[in-house]
């Protein structure tokens, strides 16, 4: 299963020694399915010290940027949503201002600066305005993420240069930070930074678990210190990460290089090379050895030729969040990533067994039983791929592998379809029209999307060979261009005199691969069941004629009758 995020959080806000606390600050951490698509929130705003309502402002721009940015489109990036959002807060906390006796005199009206950080998936998203800080801890390194706005007069002056509400439109600084489990961030207003440095917040840090007590512990040396502002912290620890999403992988390998081509015992980044088990035009498939556990895993890196195609790059990026997404006994498992990758590759578990093609051609004519077996266990295998709104779009004998206790496994997905990304600015080229003509789904010969039923199509053409060893419309299918010519694709029947196979089965296997999708069935449970149980409709409908049920049996009959009729006609000349 995939991991999920968790985070340690503590936080600390006193007025030091001002009247009034005009700092405000908040975190949300929503539940699991929107923690998925929208991330968990943290914001910090300072009002600004000459402003008798800034506190108010301050106390808006961040339950305004809690609230609001989670009432965005799932749909939105990050940086979108958070944008918008800020802008909006920005706009209102304007016309508070002008609406007011302050204004003419905007340092005295709602005004604040701000801090957000949003962490989504396996990314860091800051936004920020005014001169509120936020800093990473990582290791033993302090680094400073943001830049104050504020511009210095001489080395003693200086004044806010940007703030949340100071003008009608704001720019926001916006950064994204990859994320490493163990990272800290600090968010701080100046009167902690200010009278603190990197060793006093790392003391405090490493002196307890305890997060609250460290923020705790950072005021209180900034109070020691001689600070006279308000003083607020908020630290946020990553313990735990989830699956990347498919930008995220695409963005933190974007600037590796791919690796040479691999031979038997060469050594690569914490594997050792056994053997090549495929090498094609788009990638190089190797059997390795995990050098830390020993367990035996595939390693697939981009061919050669892929090297200088980014589209294709990303493409071949995409089966690993593929891989990680799906959670299948009949959907080979992708590895999960325990060290730094110097290079693009992706590591699967190793199946021990063999490619359903050579399964076919070691078992040419399997009994009705054992081709249920294997179709129900493909059929799971693509509804894992349904369920997440994947199509598969590449089903054929040698993308299935059978390992050595008859569990059927899905595999290479550098074809499947993912809904969203041509809705995105992702840069992943979706692949439509596929090499496996026999087994595509007509509907990709005339240019069109592909869908659930397209694996249908797949998985019934699959079918048909199991129980024939031919293809219902032979190379036909791949050569109709048009919806017309498709309509006039017949379909052969699997029946024959030698195999016992129920009519029914062959009604099936007939629906599932109808040439216009909307024919098929609409959901791979369906077809299943009717290859196990009678389909009452099948039952109740006319029988086919006898030349598509048994072409053989009609023609032999035909002749036959020619045969009588041609020596009937011979007898009565004679008489």
């Amino acid at each position: 299963m995939a991991s999920h995020l968790k985070v340690s959080v503590g936080q600390c806000s006193d007025k030091g020694r001002k009247e009034i606390n005009q700092d405000f600050h908040g975190v949300l951490i929503p539940k699991d399915a929107q923690l998925s698509a929208k991330g968990l929130a943290v914001a910090l705003a300072d009002g600004i010290s000459s402003s008798q309502v800034s506190q108010q402002a301050a106390q808006s721009a961040v339950t305004g940027f809690l609230e609001d940015y989670y009432c965005t489109s799932d749909a939105w990036s990050v940086r979108k949503s958070g944008e918008h959002v800020l802008s909006a807060t920005n706009s209102w906390l304007h016309a508070q201002t002008q609406q007011s006796q302050h204004r003419y005199d905007r340092e005295r009206g709602y005004v604040c600066t701000f801090s957000g950080l949003v962490i989504k998936s396996t990314t860091a998203h800051l936004f920020h305005v005014g001169d509120t800080r936020i800093y990473r801890l990582r290791g033993s390194e302090l680094t400073l993420l943001t830049e104050d706005h504020r511009l210095w007069v001489s080395s003693e002056q200086s004044y806010l240069a940007r703030a949340l509400g100071m003008d009608r439109k704001v720019e926001i600084d916006y950064r994204s930070l990859p994320l490493l489990v163990g990272d800290l961030f600090m968010l701080a207003t100046d009167g902690v930074y200010e009278y603190t440095d990197a060793a006093c917040v790392e003391a405090a840090i490493a002196a307890t678990l305890d997060l609250d007590a460290a923020a705790q512990a950072i005021v209180d040396q900034a109070l020691q210190r001689g600070s006279s502002d308000n003083l607020s912290v908020l630290l946020i620890r990553l313990e735990q990460l989830p699956d990347p999403e498919a930008n995220e992988v695409f963005r933190q390998v974007s600037d590796l290089p791919c690796p040479p081509q691999l031979e038997a015992r060469d050594e690569f980044e914490g594997y050792q090379i056994v053997r090549v088990i495929k090498r094609s035009a788009r990638s190089h498939i190797y059997l390795a050895v995990d050098q830390a556990s020993g367990e035996r895993v595939v390693i697939k890196t981009p061919s050669v030729d892929m090297q200088a195609n980014p589209a294709a790059l990303e493409r071949f990026l995409l089966e690993e969040w593929i891989a990680r997404r799906i959670d299948s006994a009949h959907v080979l498992k992708s590895c999960a990533q325990t060290r730094q990758r110097q290079s693009i590759y992706v590591v699967a578990e190793f199946i021990e067994g063999q490619t359903l093609a050579q399964w076919l051609i070691d078992n040419p004519r399997p009994d009705l039983a054992t081709v249920r077996g294997l179709l129900a266990q493909i059929a799971r295998g693509l509804q894992a791929f349904h369920r997440l709104e994947m199509v598969y779009q590449d089903l054929k004998p040698d993308n299935i592998m059978i390992d050595t206790t008859g569990t059927v496994k899905i595999i290479d997905f550098g074809a499947t379809r993912v809904a969203g990304l041509e809705e995105v600015d992702s840069g992943i080229e979706q692949i439509n029209l596929l090499g496996a003509a026999l087994y595509a789904a007509p509907e990709y010969f005339l240019g069109e999307m592909g869908s659930a039923r397209s694996d249908i199509y797949s998985l019934g053409v699959i079918a048909y060979q199991m129980l024939s060893g031919t293809f219902p419309y032979g190379a036909r299918a791949a050569r109709t261009r048009t919806k017309a010519a498709q309509k006039k694709l017949v379909y052969k029947s699997v029946l024959n005199e030698e195999r016992e196979i129920p009519a029914w089965v062959d009604d099936a296997i007939r629906k599932a691969v109808e040439p216009n999708p909307y024919a098929r069935y609409e959901e791979l449970s369906e077809f299943i069941y009717d290859l196990h149980h009678p389909n009452q409709s099948f039952l109740n409908k006319t029988r086919p004629p006898l030349i598509e049920r048994n072409p053989v049996i009609f023609w032999k009959s035909v002749s036959l009758v020619l045969l009588l009729a041609l020596m009937f006609v011979s007898v009565g000349r004679f008489h």
